[in-house]
């Protein structure tokens, strides 16, 4: 057995994948610029260490549950929705996430909101703090479920420890009372220590008739509404204006 697959077989038992991996490449190099012994032992740990790094921020960005669409890079700032240049590159400094400010991203359907939610979700998720995108839906039911299926268990407590959560499209459909309590008592449990952001198409003044509640409503904005940016979204639905046609433009 040679010094390779000796090295290759440590890496195995020690799980290293980064250098098992990279071996080949790392030594030809070596052997090209005549490394010292220092130099190499570095370079080797410096590879681990960042397929380690890489291999974190994804298994984390997958946990976040992200949508496909959360690229803030690719943003049209061009888009006419009421939020400026400079208040986006504001909200991607993350500065409201270090003082548990919360966001509530306002506004007719087609304006932005989710992909801007996911979009500080995953900046939040890659500078390391936890961060998790759920729809409305998606909470609810880990809300009704934690007591008794494991998998909504560990999400339930994954939420708890978090630094960021969104929920989108909340209030969309009208709420039981049973979830409104429910829901409040998770942000009434997180709102000191976590910040959120909302997406929503529905007003404040809205929120009562969705859940059926006034005074559970107006205690459940009064946490939310405490520390928080509301951005009213405006403008036609961005995904109308650029909607996808299976017909050629001089199709008769």
């Amino acid at each position: 057995m040679d010094n390779k697959q000796i090295i290759r077989q440590y890496c195995q038992q020690f799980k290293m994948g980064g250098i098992q991996a990279g071996l080949d490449q790392l030594i030809k190099e070596a052997e090209a610029h005549a490394t010292g012994y220092l130099e190499f032992t570095a370079r080797i740990l410096q590879t681990e260490v960042t397929h380690r790094e890489r291999n974190d921020l994804n298994k984390r960005l997958r946990v976040a549950r992200l949508p496909r669409s959360s690229d803030l890079s690719a943003y049209d700032h061009s888009a006419d929705n009421g939020l400026t240049k400079m208040r986006m590159t504001q909200l991607r400094e993350l500065n409201w996430l270090d003082q548990i400010y919360n966001i509530i991203l306002m506004g007719p359907s087609g304006t932005g909101k989710t992909y801007l939610a996911a979009g500080l979700c995953a900046e939040a998720v890659q500078k390391g703090y936890k961060a998790y995108f759920r729809t409305m839906e998606e909470l609810m039911g880990m809300l009704k479920m934690k007591d008794f299926a494991s998998t909504a268990k560990g999400d339930y407590k994954r939420l708890c420890k978090a630094s960021l959560i969104v929920i989108d499209d909340i209030m969309l459909f009208p709420v039981e009372k049973t979830e409104a309590v429910s829901l409040f008592n998770f942000i009434n449990q997180l709102y000191e220590t976590t910040s959120f952001i909302i997406t929503t198409n529905k007003k404040p003044a809205e929120w009562a008739d969705m859940l059926g509640d006034e005074v559970l409503a107006t205690a459940l904005l009064d946490r939310l509404l405490y520390r928080c940016e509301v951005i009213n979204l405006t403008g036609k639905s961005y995904r109308l204006q650029n909607r996808k046609s299976i017909f050629s433009e001089n199709a008769g």
